[in-house]
């Protein structure tokens, strides 16, 4: 389970490596910024630059098993220097973090002989050994 304590530090990075000015280029304007925080702990938060970078984020608390989650969503969208555009979205809840974008990386599709060889082994499970 992700603590909201690290939701809000890595939503901040995320945001600083997003928003952070090339050191030869002039600072970029907040043209739009909003915050709320209610006493019940929802909160949401949005912001756009000149730039065109967008960023918004919210989240709840959210009882799961004997504890209280922060369960938080958002989403990034920005454009690097060679005018390409990008866009990220993600959830982090009692499952962890996940992202999702075209930017993100995906695995290989696994062998056929592979998925042959892990079906045959969760088929075939070893028995269970005498403890000594």
């Amino acid at each position: 389970m992700m603590s909201s304590k690290l939701v809000v530090v890595f939503s901040t990075l995320l945001a600083l490596a997003v928003c952070a000015p090339a050191s030869d280029k002039e600072p970029v304007a907040i043209v739009s910024q909003n915050a709320e925080v209610q006493p019940d702990g929802t909160f949401q938060w949005n912001y756009e630059s000149a730039d065109g970078t967008k960023q918004e984020q919210n989240g709840a608390p959210k009882p799961v098993d004997k504890e209280i989650a922060e369960v938080v969503q958002g989403s990034v969208a920005w454009t690097d220097p060679e005018g390409g555009k990008h866009q990220l979205s993600y959830v982090a809840d009692e499952n962890g973090f996940q992202a999702q974008g075209g930017d993100l990386p995906v695995a290989p599709e696994v062998p056929p002989q592979i998925a042959r060889a892990l079906e045959w082994i969760a088929q075939h499970p070893e028995p269970e050994q005498k403890k000594l």
